[in-house]
Parts: C-alpha cells; structure tokens; sequence
C-alpha cells in the first residue's frame, strides 16, 4: 500500500455554523472561552441530514463539531503559541488552524436540538464555517484530566493569553454592522482547532 495512501479524499460538508464573530482577528481561541454569550447555532442541509438523525442527540450535554477551517491560506511546521514565552512550537504539539489539512475539532455545549439544526452554547468558530461532522461528547471516553501534555505543563497558572482582549471590541463591531444579529464572515480564526485568531494555542488553565 502506498504511504500515504493516494488521496485528495472527497469530503461534502453538511452544514454550516451561524455565530456572532465575523472576522478571524478576535474570535475567541477556546470555545467556552468567548467573551459573547449569544447562541450560535449548525444549520444542516436537510437534504443530506434529516432531523431523524439529530433526534439522539437530545439530553447530551456536548459535542463535537468537525469542521473546515475554510479561511486559513497555507502552513507553517512551527507557530508561536499565545500562551507563555513567545517561541515558535511544532505545529502538531499546538491547536493552531494552520495545518496541512485545517480541520477544526471543537467541544461545545449543545442547548437544544431544533428539528435541522442545533443551539449551541458559546463557540470559538467563524460565522460561516463549514461542518463536515458531529459526534457526541463521552466523557469516559473523551476526558483523560491527569494526561501530561509536555511542554504546555510550563506555561505558569493563569498566564495570560496574547490578543484575547480584542475579542468583545471586535464582537460588537460586528453586531453593530448586522443589526445585532450573528457575523457576517466566514471561517478562520488562529490559535486553536477552531477558526481563530493567531498562530499556535494552548488549552485554557483548567484543561492542563
């Protein structure tokens, strides 16, 4: 077998994330991280994805949204965390979008399914971003709190985290614009497996 196998593999996204942040610059880095507590929500396409397919979903807490970074433009093999000293990290040991095949992995709060779409709690994704998946959030299986994970344990408690105070000024410059409604943009960020606002991240305190 060839290694890696031949590829491009063809993949169809199934719908699309509605939120309030606009532009890539800002949006928040962690998805319970945002500044802005108004719903976001996944739109599906209900001819790929019925509500019969969604029903199950009610009464789980989180899940995990598989997305296309469709606003990042090219890689780099290091990137510069937002967290911490500012050297420059494998690309693979942070969560930055700039990867050789941007896909976004974000746990989010799931407030209500809505026939063809679901309410979200707060996100760190783009209005506008493509949704390739949706799996549910299992903590026996998904949570593993004593994990080491290397060169992030030297990050000090509370560090703070570069460009996260530009979040809510560029939140209301986008209400402003729509009316008050979700952003206009579309896709990608910076810091984290969601489309976000700088080169690299890490997780927020608490995750560590």
């Amino acid at each position: 077998m060839a290694f890696p196998p031949e590829g491009p593999f063809l993949l169809r996204p199934i719908g699309v994330v509605r939120s309030p942040f606009a532009e890539r610059f800002g949006t928040p880095q962690q998805a319970d991280a945002t500044v802005d507590e108004r719903a976001s929500r996944v739109v599906f396409d209900p001819a790929l994805v019925p509500k019969e397919a969604l029903t199950d979903l009610v009464g789980m807490e989180r899940i995990w949204l598989i997305t296309l970074l469709h606003k990042v433009d090219g890689w780099r093999p290091t990137v510069r965390p937002p967290r911490g000293p500012m050297v420059r990290r494998a690309v693979f040991a942070t969560r930055s979008p700039h990867r050789p095949n941007p896909i976004g992995l974000s746990a989010v709060l799931l407030r209500a399914v809505e026939g063809t779409e679901l309410l979200l709690g707060p996100t760190d994704l783009l209005d506008g971003t493509p949704v390739l998946d949706v799996k549910p959030y299992l903590p026996y299986a998904d949570s593993f709190p004593t994990a080491r994970t290397g060169w992030i344990e030297t990050i000090p408690e509370g560090a703070p985290q570069r460009g996260r105070s530009m979040g809510a000024r560029h939140v209301r410059k986008a209400a402003a614009r729509d009316g008050g409604g979700g952003g206009g943009g579309g896709g990608g960020g910076g810091d984290d497996e969601g489309e976000r606002a700088g080169e690299g991240d890490v997780p927020p305190p608490r995750d560590r």
